[in-house]
């Protein structure tokens, strides 16, 4: 039995306002999924809370992202908490906070050698200099995860203590759920150029659980060194999962996600996750956030 270590990560740095005035409920997710009854369904053998960052929807000087100088913060503050939990034996379980602590948790995953990616998303999140103008527009990292990690964009969030090149290679992610980019007007097609092996959402419904699990392992076979995993919360259906700031449609099946998810997360290759984009605003009720809590127990529960 693997012990899990809980970070929550309370970050919204990485999310566009949807509004004048707006500020993201991101940053609420994990006192929410907490109070949901997350630390019952996991029984972590600790808990680290980060410290809320401060939001702001204005421009900065040194960076053209939004943030980018708080979020560069934050995830220097994660990694060196994860990387500590780590070196302990632990299990890192991170609960965000919006796409972009997944750089903190590489960056920590990486301290002890290369690193595989799974990133799970209803986006492939590979925004970059190189698919629109960064000049003109103000990026938001949340959507840039991925290109980030993979040493695409900003050297603010590209380059970090201790890590020779980008986090991880395109060779050694597997993005598993985009459903835009089989549009006419993608944003990103430069994707498609990479070495990412990638299963959209269509392609997944198609091949079922088993078939994804499968091509997920070859993918992580040929890589051949440990793996992280990353959950942003979008990949099911907004029918299912409406509480984010880009729900769309198809997604994945709740228990196809489980399928998938379980056994990778099982795996002792698998050094930790990360779920992100749960929006609490956006779920007066809670009853999003108690479905989350057990999707997350299922998945997790690690023997």
């Amino acid at each position: 039995m693997r012990d899990i270590c809980l970070f929550r990560a309370p970050s919204n740095l990485g999310l566009r306002p949807l509004r004048p005035g707006h500020v993201p409920g991101t940053w609420r997710g994990p006192e929410a999924l907490t109070k949901a009854g997350l630390v019952e369904a996991l029984t972590p053998v600790a808990a680290v809370d980060l410290e809320r960052p401060a939001y702001s929807a204005e421009p900065e000087p040194g960076t053209r992202l939004r943030n980018g100088h708080a979020i560069r913060r934050f995830n220097l503050d994660l990694a060196d908490a994860v990387a500590k939990a780590l070196g302990r034996g632990e299990w890192p379980l991170v609960i965000g906070g919006d796409c972009s602590v997944l750089l903190g948790a590489l960056a920590a995953a990486r301290q002890s050698g290369p690193v595989a990616l799974v990133h799970v998303d209803g986006h492939s999140d590979f925004r970059h200099p190189g698919n629109y103008d960064a000049n003109t527009t103000l990026g938001s990292a949340a959507g840039m995860d991925l290109a980030l990690a993979t040493g695409r964009g900003e050297p603010l969030l590209t380059e970090w203590p201790g890590v020779a090149g980008p986090l991880v290679a395109d060779e050694a992610v597997m993005q598993i759920g985009e459903r835009e980019s089989r549009d006419p007007d993608f944003a990103w097609p430069d994707v498609n150029a990479t070495a990412i092996t990638r299963i959209d959402v269509f392609a997944a419904r198609e091949l079922g659980a088993v078939g994804v699990l499968e091509k997920t392992r070859a993918a992580l076979a040929r890589a051949d060194c440990p793996y992280w995993l990353h959950l942003d919360v979008d990949v099911l259906d907004q029918r299912v999962m409406p509480a984010v700031d880009s729900p769309g449609s198809p997604g994945i099946d709740p228990d196809d996600l489980v399928a998938i998810l379980s056994p990778l997360a099982k795996d002792q290759r698998c050094i930790g996750m990360d779920m992100t984009i749960y929006d609490p605003d956006l779920d007066p009720s809670g009853e999003l956030a108690r479905m989350l809590v057990s999707l997350l127990g299922r998945i997790v529960r690690l023997g």
